[in-house]
């Protein structure tokens, strides 16, 4: 039944008992009685077919609950008290499912903006088709005020692109040629020619309303729990009631202690709260796969950090180039860039770049190309074999390193820079030196995590240990560990959750993945790798940390709300059975005092949808100390 359906049976329902009363005042009591069993009628019958579906499938429900009460009620002729309670029940059905619609609201919006067609030039026309008919490699066509309806590449013009869709960013950003868009946002001013890499259901927008989706149905543990309370609990009432009728020979008693046993509000306490609280995080550039992520990143108490692309910006430079005697670094640079366009890692990007703004024309595509375990890759290039990498991709390809270049690499990585090791043909050819930047809210938002309770820092990379303590020292990270391999990550987040320590892992690259599904919560940055993307459990759209201590503290909230909720429920029932023991509690007065709960946990859960107006909730990215200084990423491909 919809939302509409049940206000216009509550609205009907609520009319004919204000009839009544009108009847009743006027003494004219038989179309009095006949107003309220229609009344009663009209408001049980949606309730009657739910709990004759549940009894087929082999289930008790709240709504058998009622039924039996309305039945019971007018056989016994309270006609009043069977219309108010069929008339409360529906009405509260219809509260939550308007509560519910609102609270995913924020899912509807990103629906109704979806782009539903594309303007494409087809054949040297202008063709406008469907957003679905669109093709990787078509070129799509976006003037300002148009929503871009592809993930793809800028091949023309310049824009000012609105991302809030994508990022929960509030203020257009500069886009320009090679930049790349996403399908969902909107162009403020500008034109664009975009060339489409993903379609349809491949885009970033569209996946972000899957995930929305889903993760609007999963259930928390405590809803779990809830569901399996549910099916013991009604029964039982049933039985109980049955117990009061035995004992006390009283109809209108025991169906009084039928109705008021009900739980209504302690159903709805937690999937309300757990809505609201997931709309919250999309709408902010947070998604949540569920309420089952939502509880498990309340409860971390540990937060463990991949360096690059995490930590640091991910845009990592080219600082220096040493060739070993007889090379020259033009030379030595376009074999590297010929290997790594191969490679997804973006001191990989790095390299390549370097080549182009150089002017270098690269190899054809590199042959054999290969992972090497230590921290490489390994291909054939111009027939030169070319293996790219760390000190320990060195030693596993048996190529010797002078004491030269070992000192000279000692020295970049002191000064922050990665040392990347570069061997053809079996010889060193040289090292090349890296270095990112240090995200700006980086620091503001560990101490502001630090602050809400969690209690230890530990970053967990490939690269060197001075360049890794360096963004440590900068950040106040508690524990480093370096040189680290993917399933060295894995070993150092299991010895982490065997200590009992709850841990959130905070990655981007696919050499993440494996520890991200490893640890109690796995966290991915947006701009990450699909891998590391479809592994994580919460993903953080905008690629920003203030967005890691919003995800934080409304996970939290969230948790405390579903408690309240509870608590709120349970109370009510326990202090109304007590008032109907008493004989101090009535049927219509009692359901009304349930259905006044139902409204406190309604309204109690909303507040989530409000949440992260307050000072603490959002961390103002600041530019750290290490703005303007090299603080490196990690070696070359992990």
């Amino acid at each position: 039944m919809t939302g509409r359906m049940k206000f216009w049976i509550a609205a009907a329902s609520g009319g004919l008992l204000l009839v009544a009363l009108g009847l009743h005042l006027g003494s004219l009591e038989p179309v009095r009685d006949l107003a309220l069993v229609v009344a009663a009628v009209a408001a049980g019958a949606p309730t009657a077919v739910r709990a004759f579906q549940a009894l087929r499938a082999k289930a008790f429900s709240i709504d058998l609950l009622v039924t039996i009460a309305v039945v019971g009620a007018l056989i016994i002729g309270e006609y009043v008290e069977a219309a108010v309670v069929a008339f409360l029940f529906v009405f509260g059905a219809w509260l939550e499912a308007r509560t519910l619609e609102k609270t995913r609201r924020s899912l509807r919006d990103l629906v109704d903006l979806s782009p539903q067609v594309a303007q494409v030039l087809r054949d040297g026309e202008t063709v406008t088709v469907p957003a679905e008919d669109v093709v990787p490699g078509d070129r799509v066509l976006v003037h300002s005020g148009g929503t871009i309806a592809v993930d793809g590449t800028i091949v023309l013009g310049q824009a000012h692109v609105n991302q809030a869709t994508i990022t929960g960013e509030p203020l257009p950003v500069s886009r320009t040629v090679g930049e790349p868009v996403f399908s969902g946002t909107i162009v403020d001013s500008g034109y664009l020619e975009v060339v489409a890499d993903r379609v349809g259901e491949e885009t970033t927008f569209s996946r972000i309303i899957e995930l929305v989706e889903e993760a609007q149905e999963t259930k928390t543990k405590a809803q779990r729990f809830l569901d399996r309370f549910a099916g013991i609990y009604t029964p039982a009432i049933v039985v109980l009631a049955f117990l009061v009728f035995v004992l006390s020979r009283d109809v209108e008693f025991a169906l009084t202690f039928l109705v008021i046993a009900c739980p209504g509000a302690l159903v709805i306490s937690t999937p309300v709260s757990m809505v609201a609280g997931l709309g919250n995080g999309a709408r902010h550039g947070v998604l949540m796969k569920g309420g089952d992520a939502l509880e498990r990143l309340a409860k971390a108490d540990t937060f463990v950090f991949d360096k690059t692309g995490t930590l640091t910006q991910g845009m990592p430079k080219v600082t220096e180039i040493w060739t070993a005697a007889g090379d020259d670094d033009d030379r030595m640079l376009r074999l590297t860039a010929g290997l790594e366009v191969a490679s997804e890692h973006p001191l990989g990007r790095t390299i390549v770049d370097e080549a182009k703004v150089r002017g270098l024309t690269l190899p054809a595509s590199p042959h054999d190309v290969e992972v090497i375990k230590g921290g490489g890759i390994r291909g054939l290039v111009d027939g030169h074999v070319v293996a790219i990498g760390s000190r320990r991709v060195l030693a596993t390809e048996g190529v010797l390193l002078p004491q030269d270049a070992a000192t000279y690499a000692e020295e970049r990585e002191r000064a922050g820079n990665t040392a990347v090791f570069i061997a053809v043909d079996g010889a060193l050819s040289g090292i090349t030196s890296i270095a990112d930047r240090i995200r700006p809210e980086a620091g503001a938002a560990i101490a502001d995590l630090r602050s809400r309770g969690v209690s230890r820092f530990v970053m967990l990379t490939g690269d060197n240990a001075h360049t890794a303590q360096r963004v440590a020292d900068e950040l106040g990270i508690d524990e480093v560990r370096a040189e680290l391999l993917p399933q060295d990550k894995v070993a150092a987040v299991s010895e982490l959750k065997a200590e009992g320590r709850r841990v959130a892992m905070i990655g981007d690259g696919i050499n993440d993945a494996p520890a991200i599904a490893t640890a109690d919560v796995g966290i991915a940055m947006g701009a990450g790798t699909d891998v590391s993307i479809d592994t994580a459990d919460v993903i953080l759209m905008a690629n920003r940390f203030d967005q890691l201590v919003h995800a934080l503290a409304l996970a939290r909230a969230t948790v405390r709300n579903m408690k309240q909720n509870t608590v709120i429920a349970l109370g009510t029932v326990v202090l109304l059975l007590a008032g109907v023991l008493a004989q101090q509690v009535f049927m219509s007065t009692g359901m009304l005092v349930h259905e006044v709960s139902v409204l406190v946990v309604i309204l109690n859960a909303v507040r989530l949808v409000r949440f992260g107006a307050g000072k603490k909730d959002v961390v103002v990215a600041r530019e750290s100390s290490a703005e303007g200084t090299g603080i490196p990423a990690r070696v070359g491909v992990e």
